[in-house]
């Protein structure tokens, strides 16, 4: 009966980890059938189709593998300090990539189609989140995968950078349900589309998937127990000297 309780949480959490893996993946399948059906597909030339690879590649990159790379510290809390960094890094690097190619896919698209850059809220939206994407990814090469600093420096930082993470992948998932809601109202203005078309049925599926994916990444802390999200389902908490000195 006492191991009840902490397999009970293993079992809730695995199941959270899973619900999170399949909402991310519809997330990004509707997101490539409205784009790549509905939308006429993908190019690299300049006109609507390279557009398309925008959607996809943010919503790939800074929703569905940012929140892996936050998840890697929980599922694989019981694997060398070390590895688990290489591959948080990793995919926060593939992230950071595949979203590049989607800011520059807008923007190749803007300059061909003469539409001015940064004229919406999502714009300004997206481009602080990717700066501050970036700016967080380097900070954590250089205070933990490489570490540049003292042990004391980076443990201090610890908190902050789990905090900026979280945010970060909440900013990027309000600013993707804000592309698709500007999107929705684009194509409704210009072709008198209505919702109850497959395509924005597809539109809005695809934001509530974001929205949902997003929500079960981070799993809630019990009461009592402080907020980290190194810290396993059972409760037991990793210290930031552990942390720090792998």
């Amino acid at each position: 009966m006492e191991d009840s309780a902490p397999r009970a949480r293993r079992s809730m959490f695995a199941c959270l980890v899973g619900a999170s893996q399949l909402l991310g993946l519809a997330s990004v399948v509707l997101t490539g059938v409205w784009m790549g059906h509905y939308r006429g597909g993908f190019a690299w030339d300049g006109s609507a189709r390279e557009f398309n690879l925008h959607p996809l590649c943010m919503v790939l990159g800074l929703v569905f593998l940012q929140g892996d790379a936050i998840l890697v510290y929980r599922v694989f809390r019981n694997e060398a300090k070390r590895n688990v960094k290489m591959l948080h890094g990793i995919i926060h690097l593939l992230a950071l990539i595949i979203s590049i190619i989607g800011v520059v896919a807008v923007f190749d698209f803007h300059r061909a189609a003469k539409i001015p850059d940064m004229y919406s809220l999502h714009s300004w939206c997206g481009i602080i989140t990717m700066v501050l994407f970036c700016i967080q990814w380097v900070m954590g090469l250089s205070f933990f995968l490489f570490p540049a600093a003292s042990s004391w420096l980076r443990a201090s930082y610890l908190p902050i950078h789990v905090f900026c993470g979280l945010a970060l992948l909440v900013l990027a998932i309000g600013t993707s349900l804000l592309g698709i809601t500007e999107k929705l109202l684009f194509s409704i203005m210009s072709s008198g589309q209505r919702l109850g078309h497959p395509a924005g049925v597809f539109r809005v599926a695809t934001g509530v998937l974001d929205h949902q994916g997003g929500v079960q990444t981070p799993a809630q802390p019990r009461r009592g127990v402080s907020v980290c999200p190194l810290q396993d389902p059972d409760g037991r908490g990793v210290t930031n000297n552990a942390l720090t000195s792998v």
